[in-house]
């Protein structure tokens, strides 16, 4: 999995998402992009994947596509409509764009190769303005709410916002 952080102008959603489309079949990757605000950190997207495509391997997952299982379990929720908060829509935002090699694409380049050669695209898209780190400060507010992570229960515990987020994906198994 690679990740590309970065700051995006996005004018036209439907169009960004084709572009998106066509550069992840070109490379045989997923591509999921999500406004940086709702990422707790790199560990966050790494257990959405994993968890993704465990259901998916076990036939349980909700989503036909990848991306969108990745989404829903990065979101610790099962329907679609709330997940897509996360996302990115028009306008401008700092963003983080997830690249990780499809397991089941069949396609014989390395997988690192087609992930760095994705995130090279996608940084030359018109829409990325500029190469930003966006997961070194999260946004704590946001996080706790869309994640409903109380004072109380950051008082009750000393993991940090991150851990609790990753629970919440981790809980998220369960909960099926």
């Amino acid at each position: 999995m690679e990740l590309l952080e970065c700051r995006l102008a996005v004018a036209d959603l439907d169009a960004f998402l084709e572009r998106i489309a066509t550069i992840a079949d070109q490379y045989q990757v997923t591509i999921q992009t999500f406004d940086a605000n709702y990422v707790a950190d790199r560990t966050h997207l790494e257990r959405a994947v994993a968890f993704a495509d465990r259901a998916i391997d076990r036939g349980e997952n909700v989503a036909r596509d990848r991306a969108v299982e990745i989404l829903l379990y990065a979101a610790g929720r099962r329907q679609i409509d709330r997940a897509l908060e996360m996302g990115v829509a028009e306008g401008e935002c700092n963003a983080v764009v997830l690249v990780d090699a499809d397991p089941a694409s069949g396609d014989d380049r390395e997988p690192d190769s087609r992930e760095f050669g994705a995130i090279e695209d996608l940084a030359a898209l018109e829409s990325v303005l500029e190469q930003i780190s966006t997961l070194k400060a999260p946004d704590t507010e946001v996080l706790r709410t869309f994640f409903d992570i109380s004072e109380a229960e950051l008082a009750a515990t000393d993991a940090s916002l991150a851990a609790l987020v990753c629970e919440r994906v981790a809980l998220l198994e369960v909960k099926k």
